[in-house]
């Protein structure tokens, strides 16, 4: 038995049951807020720290790299400290490091505290879920999952509006000391409520850790450089893709061949719920974070919003999905799960489609109303199928497979921003030369526009003028082709979702629920 069979459900519901809710839900906001809080702030630190353009994204691929290695540890450390130690000490870590990063003076000091962030944040998500699973019984499993969802998925939503105000407001230390007070709420709440494990010897399978790590750091660097290096183009990106094949190939060997100490076990991929959830939740980042890394460019380059206004323009998503959590708590012992992960999914088809039909004269509704539909499915779908993940593994299991699942969505995210980015830079390109070969003396629409600007062809500032709507065109029917991709992401993840299996919510609180066949 693993260390965490030692948690039983918290039977004396009421105040406990709220307080350990309260804490974990602090943990989580505040790990899932700082995966986007920084982005907004890049280019202030840029100039601050005197770093490059390139050497700035350092502070981002840092903490992905460090938490995507730490993240499948939750287990193991869950079972050599238990899952209060853990838990505190990861809470305590994160905290120290965010003030460290705000004191940060030089590049390599804010990049060395960002992976001290992601080695102690990269156990809160998962441990928190683990947390959640184990300290209700199966029947209240679903309501736990909107809860601990609303922290996952409103913490990055809301992360570009929050860092943008506290960057304009006062600087972008502040992105960073805004975790301090939750950080420390968490852990004194945590230090008084949160069930404990008893710890067990539990010993490390290095070479396991070795090949998920280089594998983990050569996809990071692939994904990060890939796009601005022109991908196989690049001898750098070919060796870095290598890399990280032979590691996952090596690791996936090592972890079905080896007989001693597993990094965690494959064998949590054979309950079908949890294996069919995992592939949802890595191919979901792309429709999750594609819009997100879209619209501010839309809001902010093109249409001329600042960026305290394009923050507040992502909220809605955020409320949306807040909303949809909070409906799903009450109505999933309902509901087959499975439903709500298939209407959830239209939504966000729905939503996706509707960002298809922007141009450069949207207005502000057109802009809102489909970030309030996308925003309203994806909290269908990301609470229900985090609890069929969790709903047939064995209690013992959880932590392992908390830690596997929240990396699976990490990769995922990460992969589906770096499709997005290279697929727009690509179409902005096909428009930009196609765009292009209309502008010459020879088309009678040239002289016509030039005219209601007021000017000719042969004025000196009339290539200016026509390159600059140039550009803008050719990068509106870029983002275009990208959300087209964001929306068949969507269209593509319906067939799977009847590959879940069906979930019995009302079962004896002692054992797992079961997936019917």
């Amino acid at each position: 038995m693993s260390a965490t069979a030692g948690s039983a459900p918290i039977e004396n519901g009421g105040e406990q049951r709220f307080l350990v809710t309260l804490a974990v839900m602090a943990a989580t906001i505040m790990q899932a807020l700082d995966t986007t809080i920084v982005n907004v702030a890049l280019p202030h630190m840029q100039g601050d720290l005197g770093a490059t353009p390139e050497q700035i994204t350092w502070v981002l691929t840092s903490y992905l790299v460090a938490s995507g290695i730490f993240m499948p540890l939750t287990g193991y450390f869950t079972d050599r400290l238990g899952q209060k130690r853990y838990l505190l000490y990861s809470i305590g870590g994160f905290v120290l490091a965010s003030a460290l990063c705000g004191i940060a003076t030089n590049l390599p000091e804010i990049v060395l505290f960002r992976l001290l962030q992601g080695v102690f944040g990269a156990a809160l998500v998962p441990l928190s879920q683990s947390i959640m699973v184990q300290s209700v019984p199966p029947k209240d499993r679903g309501r736990a999952m909107a809860i601990w969802g609303i922290g996952v998925m409103v913490g990055p939503i809301m992360g570009p509006t929050l860092g943008g105000y506290l960057t304009e407001v006062l600087n972008w230390r502040w992105t960073f000391y805004i975790n301090l007070p939750v950080g420390v709420l968490s852990f004194l709440l945590a230090a008084r409520t949160v069930p404990d494990t008893p710890p067990r010897s539990r010993a490390m399978d290095w070479r396991g850790l070795v090949l998920l790590s280089v594998a983990i750091c050569a996809l990071q660097f692939t994904l990060d450089y890939g796009n601005q290096d022109d991908w196989f183009e690049s001898r750098s990106i070919q060796i870095a893709v290598a890399l990280c094949t032979l590691g996952f190939g090596a690791f996936i060997y090592h972890a079905v061949t080896n007989r001693g100490p597993a990094l965690f076990h494959l064998d949590i991929f054979r309950d079908r719920n949890f294996a069919m959830s995992t592939l949802l939740m890595s191919l979901f980042g792309l429709g999750l974070y594609g819009a997100m890394v879209l619209q501010p460019m839309l809001l902010e380059s093109l249409l001329g919003y600042p960026t305290s206004t394009t923050g507040w323009m992502m909220a809605p998503r955020g409320l949306a999905s807040m909303v949809s959590m909070m409906l799903v708590g009450r109505f999933i012992n309902r509901v087959q799960p499975r439903l709500l992960v298939l209407a959830g999914l239209v939504l966000g088809t729905i939503g996706s489609w509707s960002m298809t039909r922007y141009n450069l004269d949207v207005g502000i509704w057109s802009l809102v109303w489909p970030v309030l539909v996308q925003g309203f499915g994806l909290g269908l779908v990301f609470v229900p199928l985090s609890t069929v993940a969790f709903s047939t593994l064995a209690r013992d299991k959880s932590a392992e497979a908390a830690g596997v699942y929240s990396l699976t969505r990490t990769i995922g995210s990460s992969i589906g921003i770096s499709v997005i980015a290279t697929m727009m830079a690509r179409e902005t390109q096909v428009a930009w030369n196609q765009l292009g070969g209309h502008i010459n003396p020879y088309n009678p629409a040239l002289p016509r526009y030039l005219a209601g600007l007021g000017m000719q062809a042969h004025d000196p500032h009339a290539a200016a003028v026509l390159g600059h709507e140039l550009g803008r065109q050719a990068q509106m029917l870029g983002m275009m082709d990208a959300f087209v991709l964001v929306m068949w992401s969507f269209i593509i993840m319906l067939p799977f979702v009847f590959l879940l299996g069906k979930t019995h919510q009302h079962r004896d609180e002692g054992s797992a629920p079961v997936a019917a066949e």
